[in-house]
């Protein structure tokens, strides 16, 4: 039998590291395809950023031991492109990653999404780094650090789950010292409960309501499994090969599917030139935002889609319907990598936050898919800039509705620093105009102790020309519903 070169043994190591990391395969899914793409100029450039904000400065080398845990973590990976034609890429570790930066000249809390969003430039999940790690002083005396990554490499729900997990590895090799000066036992706690009030209906399995937290050893446990044996580029061509043709055979015997038509009238799509976007962040108490969606009888997350679509028609929408994408968790276990779905809705101007949680529980039953039932593995298998093609503006509707649910417990705070606020978004480093989405208004909505915080990104410069008017459209609509609310 012919001894494996020790190229294919490092591979095979390689690729038990990263499962061990991951918790489950190496390959990438479709979904993450999809994203890495983007980088590649395909399609809206997409990046996942969680922000921490603080009441007083915060510690380098708390940040410092933060970012060494993060780099041993499932964030530190890139993309490895497979010798065999079919066969689905893989991630490999990769410790590299972009230093720690710390601005210590302190800017004005006016302008601190401003530099939030500049935090997302050239992360590269294939050569990396794919991800950053940041913070900056802030003229309030608080900090505001920010950890942005590749969306290829981890959607908004993984992003909390890699932060979980490098906080804890960091307050195990890092013990606190104890009052004679020598390093105490550190442990994490053994629990972080899910809310009595959770982000939405988990019972009805709302479309954007994520699950529930699991507790910390199930993430530990997740995180560190015993990792599935890697699968040859040459096996998993030919599984992938073999669902393609037997898929695109039976799908064709109903004729030639048609693409749907995802092009949005009236949108931008020609000139290379910049494409702003604008951001707030708002924060309500959870009970606040409870009673206004209860009055209204819906939940705390088809409230939320109320208060985006509203936001948008009041921006100048001219439509009197708006159609909603509505990402779905699909994790049945805590992993770090790009676990959802997507369905929709279409939210009219009649339409209440209970209404809108009729249409999403059905919606939950019929998730897109690709079309005439094409396999989605097709995209894996035919050249980048043709599966580009096929899946262009998939999941992209009028508005973006993206409910991470309840964060873990450690997120509150940062080593002795307690967190004031904690949000998490999407951004969209170099967006220029001849890739523009059909969305016009993005909202991201998560909780973290008693508060939730919704982060808007407005896409449509014609109509939210400054983020002063998202801002003003953001109070306007939640004083309909007597709803406080206070931006960062």
């Amino acid at each position: 039998m012919r001894r494996p070169s020790a190229r294919n043994r490092l591979d095979v190591a390689d690729r038990l590291d990263v499962a061990d990391r991951l918790g489950g395969s190496d390959r990438l899914s479709v979904v993450d395809e999809i994203f890495l793409r983007t980088h590649r100029g395909l399609g809206t450039p997409i990046a996942l950023q969680g922000l921490w904000r603080t009441a007083d400065r915060i510690d380098p080398q708390l940040l410092q031991q933060v970012h060494t845990a993060l780099s041993a973590g499932p964030l530190g990976r890139r993309v490895i492109r497979p010798r065999v034609p079919g066969a689905r890429l893989s991630w490999r570790p990769n410790t590299r990653a972009y230093p720690l930066a710390i601005t210590e000249q302190p800017i004005s809390t006016a302008t601190l999404l401003d530099w939030a969003d500049s935090q997302g430039a050239d992360l590269d999940p294939e050569s990396g780094p794919g991800w950053r790690l940041s913070a900056t002083a802030l003229d309030d005396g608080g900090s505001l650090v920010s950890l942005t990554c590749s969306h290829a490499i981890a959607d908004g729900r993984a992003l909390a789950l890699a932060v979980d997990a490098a906080l804890r590895r960091r307050a195990t090799t890092n013990p606190p010292a104890s009052d004679d000066g020598s390093a105490t036992q550190s442990t994490a706690p053994q629990s972080h409960q899910a809310s009595t009030a959770p982000l939405a209906d988990h019972a009805t399995s709302e479309p954007g309501a994520f699950r529930p937290d699991a507790t910390d050893s199930a993430v530990i446990a997740a995180l560190s499994t015993n990792p599935v044996a890697p699968e040859s580029d040459w096996s998993d061509a030919l599984r992938q090969w073999s669902i393609v043709l037997r898929g695109t055979a039976r799908a064709l015997r109903n004729g030639i599917p048609q693409r749907p038509v995802t092009a949005a009238a009236g949108r931008s799509r020609t000139g290379s030139s910049h494409a702003p976007t604008h951001s707030v962040i708002l924060q309500c108490p959870v009970s606040d935002w409870d009673q206004a969606a209860a009055a209204q009888g819906g939940t705390a997350n088809s409230l939320f889609i109320w208060l985006v679509a509203n936001m948008l028609w009041a921006s100048g929408f001219p439509h009197a319907a708006i159609d909603a994408s509505l990402p779905v968790d699909t994790r049945d276990e805590p992993r770090v990598d790009n676990d959802l779905a997507m369905t929709e809705i279409t939210v009219d101007r009649a339409d209440t936050p209970a209404t809108i949680r009729e249409k999403s529980r059905i919606a939950y039953e019929r998730r897109m898919s690709s079309p005439a039932g094409i396999p989605e593995e097709l995209l894996q298998v035919i050249p980048d800039r043709w599966a580009y093609a096929l899946s262009k503006g998939a999941g992209e509707r009028d508005i973006l509705c993206s409910n991470i649910g309840t964060l873990p417990a450690s997120l509150r705070t940062l080593g002795p620093h307690h967190c004031t606020g904690v949000a998490a978004r999407a951004i969209h480093p170099g967006l220029t105009a001849n890739r523009l989405p059909r969305t016009r208004l993005s909202g991201y909505l998560c909780r973290i102790a008693d508060d939730y915080i919704l982060s808007l990104v407005s896409l449509d410069s014609t109509h939210i020309e400054s983020a002063a008017t998202l801002g003003n459209l953001a109070r306007k609509t939640t004083a309909q519903l007597h709803l406080p609310s206070t931006l960062w």
